[in-house]
């Protein structure tokens, strides 16, 4: 982890939906230019963690901080199933984005260009492919330039050649200075592109800290094993893409 004051705190979050706590006493932080990979069992309350760090809900306890600069977006947010309105270009549909925070057309297409989708501009939204469809997404994450961007599974469902052109998007946005927080269930993908790591279980923070600090302290050669090793009895609702052993 860096040494300055990272961009996005929470402090001793829990979250219920009525009488049922998704998220017990979550205490992280997402630092500047670094890439944080937020992985756990399907239920662990990923999904839940990430909604309330875009600042799309309340936590029922617990402090969200935002400690970066004055911008005119401070979280982009990129949800699991990105949808865009049919009848409009890739190029027109973030130029109506970045209107919205006082951007242009110019401002639309260097995005586009951000995530090497500069030569579908023209192309209807509708006939993008599913990976294209992400792209996309992402680049509407990043319109109005925030300091933080999330991404929600931006690699579920793609082959492996666009998991990896996504996760490589994301670890070049982080070269920029840009703090990304991404779930995943790719381990490979995260091991090749994560700073960081985030690992929850039954709602609880099991690992949290850089790829390297938590490997010390929790052993293993491979993620997969430091992932096995901090989620323990929750081994069977794990999903490992791409890793076949």
């Amino acid at each position: 982890m860096t040494d300055t004051i990272p961009l996005l705190e929470a402090t001793g979050i829990d979250h219920d939906y009525g009488t049922v706590t998704v998220l017990r006493d979550v205490s992280v932080t997402i630092e500047h230019g670094r890439v944080t990979a937020l992985i756990g069992p399907n239920g662990s309350g990923k999904t839940t963690l990430i909604r309330a760090l875009a600042g799309l809900h309340e936590p029922t306890t617990g402090t969200i901080t935002y400690n970066g600069p004055d911008t005119a977006r401070e979280i982009g947010y990129l949800p699991q199933h990105p949808a865009f309105r049919p009848g409009f270009t890739a190029l027109e549909t973030l130029h109506f984005y970045a209107s919205l925070v006082g951007g242009d057309e110019a401002d639309a297409m260097a995005q586009l260009e951000r995530v090497g989708l500069k030569h579908a501009a023209d192309r209807p939204v509708e006939a993008l492919s599913g990976g294209m469809t992400r792209l996309l997404g992402i680049a509407q994450s990043t319109i109005g330039d925030p300091p933080i961007v999330i991404l929600d599974e931006p690699g579920s469902g793609l082959d492996p050649s666009m998991g990896l052109h996504i996760f490589d998007v994301a670890a070049d946005l982080a070269a920029e200075g840009i703090a990304i927080l991404l779930s995943s269930h790719d381990l490979e993908l995260v091991e090749q592109v994560a700073d960081d790591l985030l690992i929850l279980a039954d709602g609880r923070v099991a690992e949290h800290g850089s790829i390297a600090d938590v490997r010390a302290r929790v052993g293993g050669d491979t993620l997969r094993q430091v992932y096995e090793h901090a989620v323990g009895g929750h081994r069977d609702t794990v999903q490992v893409v791409g890793d076949h052993e």
